[in-house]
């Protein structure tokens, strides 16, 4: 928890971070299907603020968190969501296959997962692998399945596995999960994510910067998202 209270005191003193994560809540909130949610990996909690009727759970606990749970072992009966979402917790996952089968199991018929996480593409590779703490492994395979290491940091992470999983492992996964299609796929967040240092203590814009910088960054991403993008909203669907 004491991981969560630091990102908690940051979040509070960063109104330019908290434009930047609203603006990544509003993607996840707009592509949510009617009926219930699910959030994995709820950290320090705001993501509420956006979805009505949500369950939010994490691995550790915290008094903002409606439950604890492993996204690689969800403790919920099949057919119990018509949403999953997630913020930058895909990449953390050690196998992100456990995590769709559960997802398989919980979600109804029809019901979507919708996660946005880190983009490895041309304008944001240098910035992550020289600025960012987390590893980018770009010859990972993000469908290999095996036994959970209940040791193992859950702060441990591939930047890379989001963007493999859409890309060059995208009809792999298909074969893996014959219910499941990924339907959407957006590139986006382009320069002010960066700018604002995300959960580290500085920032090299303010809140009036952000804000004009997110409207121009709306406009931009349909021709740059692809190219420049530091994030990739994914929308998965259940079909059968």
């Amino acid at each position: 928890m004491e991981f969560l209270q630091d990102y908690q005191a940051v979040w509070n003193r960063k109104p330019s971070l908290r434009l930047v994560y609203g603006d990544f809540f509003d993607r996840i909130a707009a592509s949510t299907g009617p009926g219930n949610t699910l959030e994995i990996g709820g950290g320090i909690g705001n993501l509420k603020e956006k979805l009505a009727d949500v369950i939010s759970t994490d691995v550790q606990f915290a008094p903002w968190l409606d439950a604890v749970a492993d996204a690689q072992r969800l403790p919920f009966a099949e057919a119990t969501f018509d949403n999953i979402v997630m913020l930058d917790v895909l990449h953390h996952l050690e196998f992100p296959s456990l995590f769709f089968r559960e997802a398989e199991r919980v979600l109804r018929v029809g019901g979507r997962i919708v996660m946005a996480e880190p983009a490895v593409t041309l304008g944001s590779t240098l910035f992550l692998r020289l600025f960012h703490q987390e590893p980018v492994r770009m010859k990972h395979d993000p469908l290999a399945t095996g036994m959970p290491d209940p040791r193992r940091d859950p702060y441990d992470a591939n930047q890379a596995i989001p963007t493999l999983l859409v890309t060059r492992y995208r009809e792999q996964f298909h074969d893996a999960f014959p219910t499941l299609r990924i339907a959407r796929t957006y590139w986006f967040s382009l320069a002010a994510y960066p700018l604002s240092g995300g959960f580290k203590s500085w920032s090299l814009i303010n809140e009036p910067v952000a804000k004009w910088t997110l409207g121009l960054e709306r406009r931009l991403e349909p021709w740059l998202g692809r190219l420049f993008g530091f994030r990739v909203l994914i929308v998965v669907e259940k079909t059968t």
